[in-house]
């Protein structure tokens, strides 16, 4: 093995593709194989409320992965409005890419797996973008991406050109139901035809866009008015109840471990809502609910939440949450792992990589 471990940067043309859930199934899947790993992320785009020394993200991993400090690389730089501005103004002059040497300064560990920024040019303006970091720690880069549309092929097109070499390939992750057929037999073909290999299509999971109740409640700013003790309930869609009851029932039926909006009056809809899958039910306009709402879903363990928005806004504030889901939740964690192990094509991607698997792993 050579001085340091063979490093892996696993980037996104755009925010939101699910890379540390790829970086966790992966480092899962690497250490069931024998191999020893060392975690890091570069550039910290988010920082936890509980330490504001690291990203949250970062944290979550480690700890998921049971890494020891030994294994973890934590971020050179926080991206923000002030250390933007810090830039501008000539007050940071540091040459952030040379501070990665740091990041190989191990000979025990088989694979440095890294987390780049949430696009391929975040970071440019430091030397820390996804390029500037493979060329600096001679990387190896995966892309995570999500094919919203056709469009979106581009994307990729494009990061081939400006990776070169160092595009190892992609995974395409969340693809809905009805895009799977179009994905296996039309895109990846052609990915592959154009020299972009495809380790793995993974199906869209419910779990894994699902958000806690508890998260909604800090979204919104809303007020628990019961259940309290069951905010880790997890939410997969929402539902606006602003029709008839008849309808609402029909439309309700739909869905599963939904949330339900609806006006803080119209009891006909919440009493329904509560007899449906409903893990979460949010009343708009700072209306109280009648008494019978409140103790039927005490009696059933869901919470209800009052906010003081009107429903558009509220569903407009759940809708980028859903959008910007986290992943740290252990039922997550499984889902992810059991993702990783039936769709990602860990020997190809061994393979390509170049690396040697322990005695045991290969016997196993």
């Amino acid at each position: 093995m050579t001085e340091f471990g063979k490093s892996i940067l696993i980037g996104s043309t755009e925010p939101y593709t699910g890379k540390s859930a790829i970086a966790l199934g992966l480092g899962h899947l690497f250490q069931d194989k024998g191999l020893k790993i060392v975690y890091g992320k570069p550039l910290a785009t988010d920082i936890s409320d509980e330490d504001e020394s690291f990203d949250a993200d970062l944290q979550f991993v480690a700890q998921t992965l049971k890494l020891s400090q030994e294994q973890l690389r934590f971020p050179i730089l926080t991206l923000d409005e002030t250390t933007i501005y810090r830039r501008l103004q000539g007050e940071d002059p540091l040459k952030y890419s040379e501070s990665l040497t740091s990041y190989q300064q191990t000979s025990s560990a088989d694979l440095i797996l890294l987390e780049g920024p949430r696009t391929l040019q975040e970071g440019l303006l430091f030397g820390l973008s996804v390029p500037q970091i493979a060329d600096q720690l001679d990387a190896s880069v995966l892309l995570v991406a999500r094919l919203h549309s056709h469009l979106a092929l581009d994307d990729l097109l494009y990061a081939q050109q400006r990776l070169g070499d160092r595009l190892l390939g992609i995974i395409i992750n969340d693809v809905p139901p009805e895009e799977l057929e179009v994905t296996t037999t039309r895109i990846q073909p052609f990915l592959e035809a154009q020299g972009i290999p495809v380790f793995g299509v993974l199906p869209r999971n419910p779990i894994l866009r699902s958000v806690t109740v508890k998260e909604l409640v800090k979204q919104l700013k809303a007020q628990v008015l019961c259940g309290r003790e069951r905010l880790d309930l997890m939410v997969e869609s929402l539902s606006v109840g602003a029709m008839n009851v008849s309808s609402a029932m029909k439309y309700f039926d739909k869905s599963v471990n939904m949330a339900v909006v609806t006006g803080g009056d119209r009891t006909d809809i919440q009493l329904a809502a509560l007899e449906k899958s409903t893990h979460c039910l949010i009343l708009t306009g700072q209306l109280p609910p009648a008494p019978m709402v409140l103790s039927r879903a005490e009696d059933l363990e869901v919470p209800v939440l009052s906010v003081d928005l009107d429903t558009l806004a509220t569903v407009e504030i759940i809708d980028r949450t859903f959008g910007q889901v986290r992943l740290h939740e252990p039922i997550k964690v499984a889902a992810v792992n059991q993702l990783m192990e039936k769709h990602f094509e860990l020997d190809r991607f061994i393979q390509w990589l170049g690396i040697s698997l322990p005695v045991s792993a290969i016997k196993n």
